[in-house]
């Protein structure tokens, strides 16, 4: 592939992986390209591979803040954010703070989050039709989860979503905003854990201003980028990822109507809904080699950065029979969307968990579901690490 071609690949559907990514599955599984910095960047695009590279500690998610790598998102030189860490710091921090997000308090969430679906969805029902699934579900639902997970005030909300708006740009010409994003959020975050340290709180940003582990403590840097991790990735991950899944499933009427009829097989669909889905780019995944690595007889030369294409391998049909089917029984799914080895997303029960509810809610309370204008008309939102129309108009 040329290096003067530039990554990311503009699909010519937003729900549909790039046509690229089938010719590198095939041809060349190990391929460089340019990134918008002008840094060439090694993409890695087969199951197999995007798996070794995401495990091998031979490739540093650390790196990538060093002064000058190549990044893909305006990422904090130096950050102190567990996702961007390598052992032993990274080791640290997810032994600290995996209490917080432990599987019996995700769990203990279940009937509030239920609740609140519900809620949303009968709030769209009364407004509606049309109703927005954007401003209706997909963003209030993680978001109301994310606040009252870490006691947030939901009063506050518009002001971070504004702020985390912002932070996962990857439009070089919004570099100053991103910078100024930033140091808000900080600024609030730092005022708000001054706050709970005064007046403790039950919430998981109170657990983790206390979580210990043998006298060792979560520094305020470190929570403040534990902070953001949860407030970007926490709410954007889930609101596009659940945006995506629907208009997914409102292409393919049958699809839809069986999983109305099925609920019991939503767990399962969401599975195939997340490896099928465009929502993330994956461009938080890149890598730099520490050593010389070969991949498929390319020398990957100590320094060189390397993106394992997520979105990609969950396209390969060595691993996935028929992958651009949408088969909503499809097992085994052993995607890659929440990541792979030390760096696999704290939050993936909570996603799922959002996403099955969310889109359990519409079915069940909208029969009749679709779009209440033509799929075409929807403007999508461009230079975001999470992509998403920027609202989605629903009738039934």
């Amino acid at each position: 592939m040329p290096t003067d071609e530039t990554f990311p690949f503009t699909p010519a559907d937003p729900l549909d992986p790039p046509e690229r990514y089938a010719a590198l599955l095939r041809d060349e599984p190990v391929a460089q390209v340019a990134i918008p910095t002008g840094d060439l960047v090694w993409l890695v695009s087969r199951h197999e591979d995007v798996r070794r590279v995401l495990a091998d500690r031979r490739f540093s998610r650390q790196a990538i803040t060093a002064p000058g790598a190549p990044r893909l998102l305006p990422l904090a030189e130096g950050s102190k954010s567990i996702f961007v860490m390598d052992p032993p710091e990274h080791s640290r921090l997810r032994r600290l703070v995996s209490g917080a997000f432990s599987p019996a308090r995700i769990r203990a969430l279940g009937t509030e989050v239920r609740a609140l679906a519900d809620d949303l969805v009968a709030a769209m029902r009364t407004s509606g039709p049309p109703a927005d699934l954007v401003a209706g579900l997909a963003q209030p639902l993680p978001i109301t989860v994310i606040c009252r997970l870490l006691g947030v005030p939901y009063e506050d909300v518009e002001q971070f979503r504004a702020w985390t708006d912002v932070m996962l740009s990857y439009d070089r010409g919004r570099r100053e905003e991103v910078v100024a994003a930033r140091g808000e959020l900080s600024g609030y975050l730092t005022r708000l854990i001054d706050a709970k340290r005064a007046a403790p709180t039950d919430d998981v940003l109170m657990d983790l201003i206390n979580a210990a582990d043998d006298g060792d403590r979560l520094d305020d840097e470190e929570l403040l980028a534990f902070g953001y991790t949860l407030l970007g990735a926490g709410y954007h991950a889930t609101t596009s990822g659940l945006v995506h899944a629907v208009l997914t499933l409102l292409r393919r009427p049958a699809d839809l109507e069986r999983l109305r009829k099925e609920p019991e097989l939503l767990p399962v669909a969401v599975e195939e809904l997340l490896r099928r889905s465009q929502a993330g780019g994956g461009l938080g995944a890149l890598r730099i080699a520490l050593e010389d690595v070969e991949l498929h007889g390319v020398r990957i030369a100590a320094g060189d950065a390397v993106l394992p294409l997520i979105n990609a391998a969950n396209q390969d049909s060595e691993v996935f029979p028929d992958p651009a089917e949408l088969l909503l029984d499809r097992a085994p799914n052993p995607h890659l969307s929440f990541g792979h080895g030390i760096h696999h997303c704290l939050g993936a029960q909570l996603g799922r968990m959002e996403l099955e509810l969310g889109i359990g809610a519409l079915l069940r309370e909208l029969p009749g579901l679709r779009l209440a204008v033509p799929e075409g008309e929807l403007e999508w939102s461009s230079g975001l690490a999470f992509s998403r129309p920027r609202t989605v108009p629903l009738a039934w």
